[in-house]
């Protein structure tokens, strides 16, 4: 699990699109929204997006691969290339 984070959207989306289950979003307020659902995505978004950024208090992965994802991209700024 990562807290506090803040990311650029439009490669935080990228990350998301290639995960290969669900990433979770909880709010500070215990919202929790299925980043991998385009309706939890717009719901969410509205809420976090600031400055050209979204702001994280809790994200949750469920498989390791997507773990590893997650973390290289929050660490290096990377997105996988296919």
């Amino acid at each position: 699990m990562y807290k506090n984070i803040k990311v650029d959207f439009e490669k935080f989306m990228q990350v998301i699109d290639k995960c290969e289950k669900d990433i979770f979003i909880i709010t500070a307020e215990g919202d929790k929204f299925n980043m991998k659902s385009k309706l939890s995505q717009l719901v969410a978004l509205g809420t976090l997006f600031k400055n050209g950024q979204i702001e994280i208090d809790h994200l949750e992965t469920t498989c390791a691969a997507d773990d590893s994802r997650v973390f290289r991209f929050l660490i290096y700024g990377e997105v996988e290339r296919e």
